[in-house]
């Protein structure tokens, strides 16, 4: 049995992780003429009495994801995936991915990087990936590195 996917999601963080999990989504994307979402997640930071230079942060920040993205996109429309979409959310990615912006877009795969978080990080937190892994309503991949594999 053949899986076919329709909608991928790949969680872009600007990572050399999430590189490898874009380029193979858009591997999987084309062979399955599947819509590919783009997806950025910040993740808010209170600056409690610096509010003003927080919005100037903010604004800077998306700026330069919405470049990354479109770069993304742009990517993957020259290696031939016909629909590429791109999304910028608030909040913690390992929530928001799997239970949030997987589910409301119907998606069949989620693609991510596996990232480096060190062992006492993901004991006390968990990685996003792992997050993702466990909670998504379908199908996830998680894309290594030549050297890890």
């Amino acid at each position: 049995m053949e899986l076919e996917y329709k909608n991928i999601l790949v969680a872009i963080d600007g990572s050399h992780e999430a590189k490898w999990a874009f380029e193979e989504a858009v591997k999987i994307a084309k062979d399955n003429n599947a819509k590919l979402l783009l997806v950025h997640i910040i993740e808010e930071i209170g600056l409690g009495s610096f509010e003003s230079y927080e919005l100037i942060i903010t604004k800077r920040v998306e700026s330069s994801i919405f470049e990354m993205l479109e770069s993304y996109r742009t990517n993957a429309v020259n290696a031939g995936v016909s629909e590429v979409e791109y999304l910028i959310e608030y909040g913690s990615p390992k929530n928001i991915i799997p239970m949030g912006i997987a589910k409301q877009n119907n998606c069949d795969l989620v693609i991510c990087g596996a990232t480096g978080v060190n062992a006492v990080e993901r004991f006390f937190i968990g990685s996003v990936s792992e997050n993702i892994a466990r909670y998504a309503p379908c199908d996830v991949l998680i894309v290594r590195n030549q050297e890890n594999n």
